[in-house]
């Protein structure tokens, strides 16, 4: 079962290696993604800095739009509509800040807002290409 998203859950691509070097554990979401749990932002960027790495915020919003009331289902469809929107750009995580349920006409919908986010040891954020260089090095040493 797919873990609960709230907002300041923070979304991780699967890499192994960064996840052991932090001593993170986050929990299965979707395919290749997964939660940190117990952690906010703060806390997070906290454990990075003090392992030496960086984690980077990015300031263009992505957003994501379900007709209904909030549903945990919907919700991760929505995550995965938005994680697919993002995947060009290569950020290793996305956090959620806002969730909104919203009416119009009588009919109930809700926006998911995010950022993406970006973990890695270098205090310059990598271009794309470094970016891709790293996912597929990640993907690698997954198998």
């Amino acid at each position: 079962m797919a873990a609960t998203i709230q907002v300041g859950a923070i979304l991780m691509e699967e890499r192994p290696v960064m996840a052991q070097a932090l001593g993170l554990r986050p929990e299965p979401y979707s395919p290749n993604w997964g939660v940190i749990h117990a952690l906010d932002a703060m806390a997070l960027d906290r454990k990075i800095h003090a392992a030496g790495w960086n984690f980077f915020f990015m300031a263009a919003e992505v957003k994501g739009m379900f007709f209904g009331a909030i549903v945990a289902e919907k919700i991760q469809n929505a995550l995965r509509r938005m994680l697919a929107k993002v995947a060009p750009l290569n950020f290793n995580c996305l956090e959620v800040t806002g969730i909104a349920a919203k009416h119009f006409l009588g009919v109930p919908y809700t926006i998911i807002s995010a950022h993406s986010r970006h973990i890695q040891q270098s205090c310059y954020l990598d271009g794309a290409d470094g970016r891709l260089t790293s996912k597929r090095d990640a993907e690698q040493a997954r198998g």
